[in-house]
């Protein structure tokens, strides 16, 4: 496969851009090699500056549920655009898309629009310290809720600890108030709740995919609510990459848990820059203007992002029985890997959820951050490399998540099996 333009353009970058990446799992370092330069993306594809067509299984790290260039969205965008790209002013669209997403969830009366994952997080932190009164949380390791500054943590010394920072720039006094538990281990959070009378809330993905894709367990997330409401703290679910992703209600649809906030972020925004974050009146009123907790953004619910989220968020309400077929898609394809995995002797885990779908190789079932770790990454670098070059492309890193959109059709999926087993064969 030739891709020297590619190589050229990403020298080009790195002079001028850190890493020449706008986003670090862009620089291929896990997975070795250089990153893929794409020059335009066309329903199930990518296409790059060499002009090489890749399956996409990334869809843009989620939300373009639809595939690329969906026409739908585009017609939207358009329209949009034509009168105006930003006001810095309330529009009824917003009204419009806020309505759409309360009147899908019992937990959520009041939402606000902000401009990416990593902002929608930080902003229900505030607002759960603000509501409560209190300073520390719980976070799950291998559970990433984008890069403000008391979430870039990592684990301490002892089993359950308040964390350290993870990157230098962090100061170790925004970081004491976050506290570590284990993902599906609830011994691990009753410990930070015995090692402090100070938690706010607890947040977690109820569908990890940021260490792979790993759902936590149903009888766990209870367990934490339990805890969440015997001690006052609030309990977050971030479903920036799950939401309307896993079903029409995201990973709240599917475990019968109702959190006391929800973040959202990729399909809402139908491809562009968006995040949200919800929940009852009671919790969401604190926010300024009517309540005392600050949160402010000139580009939230711009007008443009607004029409392409309300675009797509329609097109699956009207149309439920995609995200069975997106799951059956995504089952297949990984059944096939197992199958193809386990003929060379290969251990394989897979998990599905709705259209997202992870694998590990690994020999043992992955529950937690500490599992995932155990996983041959070596190998997930050479079977990437593989599947790259027979036109297949897949998150660059062991610890993402894949998706299939509704362009993928079963002649993508038997195609991309067909693939693996051929790069299945030369790792053994």
């Amino acid at each position: 496969m030739y891709t020297q333009n590619s190589k050229d353009a990403f020298l080009k970058a790195k002079k001028v851009i850190p890493g020449g990446v706008d986003s670090p799992v862009r620089a291929f370092k896990s997975v070795g090699g250089t990153p893929i330069f794409i020059k335009k993306g066309a329903g199930a594809y990518l296409i790059d500056v060499d002009d090489n067509k890749y399956i996409d299984f990334v869809q843009s790290w989620g939300p373009l549920i639809f595939g690329h260039c969906d026409k739908d969205i585009q017609k939207a965008v358009i329209k949009s655009v034509k009168k105006g790209l930003s006001f810095g002013a309330p529009t009824k669209v917003e009204t419009k898309l806020a309505q759409e997403i309360c009147s899908l969830f019992d937990e959520i009366d009041k939402i606000r629009f902000v401009s990416s994952g990593t902002e929608a997080v930080m902003s229900a932190i505030r607002l759960a310290r603000g509501y409560t009164g209190r300073d520390d949380i719980v976070k799950f390791e291998g559970c990433y809720h984008g890069h403000s500054d008391s979430l870039l943590v990592q684990a301490g010394s002892g089993a359950v600890t308040f964390g350290t920072p993870s990157s230098p720039g962090v100061p170790a006094d925004f970081t004491k108030h976050t506290l570590l538990a284990k993902y599906n281990d609830i011994k691990s959070v009753q410990e930070c709740f015995k090692n402090s009378k100070n938690i706010a809330c607890v947040i977690i993905e109820p569908i990890a995919g940021n260490m792979g894709l790993i759902p936590a367990e149903i009888e766990f997330l209870k367990e934490l609510k339990e805890i969440c409401e015997k001690n006052g703290a609030l309990l977050i679910f971030d479903e920036v990459m799950s939401g309307f992703r896993a079903s029409l209600e995201g990973a709240t649809g599917l475990v019968g848990v109702k959190p006391d906030l929800i973040t959202f972020g990729k399909v809402i925004g139908g491809g562009m820059p968006v995040g949200a974050f919800g929940g009852l009146e009671e919790i969401m009123d604190q926010l300024s203007p009517d309540g005392p907790v600050y949160q402010a953004g000139t580009l939230s619910g711009n007008p443009v992002a607004m029409n392409a989220g309300i675009t797509a968020l329609k097109k699956l309400i009207k149309n439920p029985d995609i995200y069975d077929e997106l799951e059956e898609k995504a089952q297949t394809l990984m059944k096939g890997f197992r199958d193809e995995a386990k003929k060379v002797g290969i251990g394989l885990q897979t998990n599905v959820r709705g259209s997202m779908f992870g694998f590990f190789f690994n020999d043992k079932e992955v529950k937690n951050f500490d599992d995932a770790l155990k996983s041959d990454t070596k190998m997930f670098a050479k079977f990437h490399k593989g599947m790259l070059e027979r036109g297949f492309y897949f998150a660059c890193s062991q610890f993402e998540t894949g998706f299939v959109s509704t362009k993928i059709k079963d002649k993508h999926i038997e195609e991309t099996i067909e693939a693996a087993a051929e790069v299945f064969k030369e790792l053994v």
